[in-house]
């Protein structure tokens, strides 16, 4: 199992979920975030004071995949996400040891 953390455009949430909808990839979180990487934001003028506007809003999302989804759950973050510009994201790929679930006590991919 592999966790997907992937960090989008705001705007991209709703076409993504769609898609994962339609690819049959469930169990996602998402978080509303500040942040900035190569972006690094714009400057904004405040009562005559230039202020430098680099905490840029994002949208993270963490999915919990079986190994044999990981490349076809990156794909479809890639192509809803990709504008080409700068400040389209990131993607964190990362093992998962183990996934209970609670209620049933069901482990591993089953689980999921």
């Amino acid at each position: 199992m592999k966790l997907i953390e992937a960090i989008i455009r705001p705007e991209k949430l709703e076409p993504l979920k769609d898609a994962f909808l339609e690819a049959k990839v469930n169990g996602m979180n998402i978080r509303q975030i500040l942040g900035c990487g190569n972006q690094h934001g714009w400057i904004a003028h405040n009562r005559g004071s230039t202020v430098m506007m680099n905490m840029i809003p994002k949208i993270e999302i963490k999915i919990v995949v079986a190994d044999d989804k990981v490349e076809e759950t990156v794909k479809v973050i890639m192509d809803i996400c990709r504008t080409g510009e700068i400040g389209d994201g990131k993607i964190f790929i990362k093992p998962v040891d183990e996934c209970i679930r609670i209620r049933t006590g069901e482990r591993g991919d089953i689980a999921l």
